[in-house]
């Protein structure tokens, strides 16, 4: 009797044990297949926000694409209008150094003309003195040479003055090229330095944003 009571208390203890090993085994399952549910839905949460942030960078290379895109076209506007400013400063000089050259050789003509006839007209004195009375050709040829010479003075202190004031207009049109070439040169300095400071800008604004997301 005691090892048949025995028997089924081993028998009962045994059967406990399983029962207990198969809940055991049941809610370990149970527990795997919870942990593999939020896993999934972790993960799946991870890559919405991945496609998400994905999209945003996408939208994000748009915009600064766009940006440099404006930068670059403002900046190449403002370089051609300036090119196109200094082009026409230069024509503009170059007419100016040719309009001063064409006078001063006018003005040089002028001079010469007057010269060559003022001493055809002292051959032509020299010429009737040598004919006429010298009483009369003696004073007539003292008061035209007299005459001759004040004008021969008075012609070449103006056209003196007037070479001066030429050659004076044409060093200050040479100076004024030179500021012109110079105030071209410091102007496309500003503007590479100023689209390297929006690039370099633009750049620090793209990182800043990564970094920060």
């Amino acid at each position: 009797l005691h090892y048949v009571i025995l028997l089924i208390f081993q028998t009962n203890i045994l059967t406990e044990l399983k029962n207990w090993k198969l809940n055991l085994i049941q809610h370990h399952k149970l527990q795997m297949r919870q942990e593999k549910e939020k896993h999934a839905a972790h993960v799946k949460q991870l890559q919405n926000e991945m496609e998400n942030l994905k999209e945003l960078l996408h939208t994000y290379e748009i915009s600064i694409s766009r940006k440099d895109e404006v930068v670059i076209t403002n900046l190449t506007k403002a370089l051609e209008k300036q090119k196109e400013r200094v082009e026409l400063m230069r024509k503009f000089t170059l007419w100016r150094i040719q309009h001063v050259k064409a006078k001063q050789e006018e003005y040089a003509n002028r001079i010469a003309d007057r010269q060559f006839r003022t001493a055809l007209m002292k051959k032509v004195w020299a010429a009737w003195r040598s004919v006429s009375d010298l009483k009369w050709k003696d004073k007539v040829a003292r008061a035209c040479q007299l005459r001759a010479e004040d004008v021969c003075v008075q012609l070449t202190n103006e056209y003196e003055a007037k070479i001066a004031e030429l050659t004076a207009n044409l060093e200050q049109t040479k100076a004024e090229i030179l500021r012109l070439h110079s105030e071209r040169d410091q102007y496309e300095d500003t503007m590479k330095k100023a689209f390297m400071r929006g690039v370099c800008a633009l750049n620090l604004e793209a990182m800043t944003m990564f970094q920060g997301k």
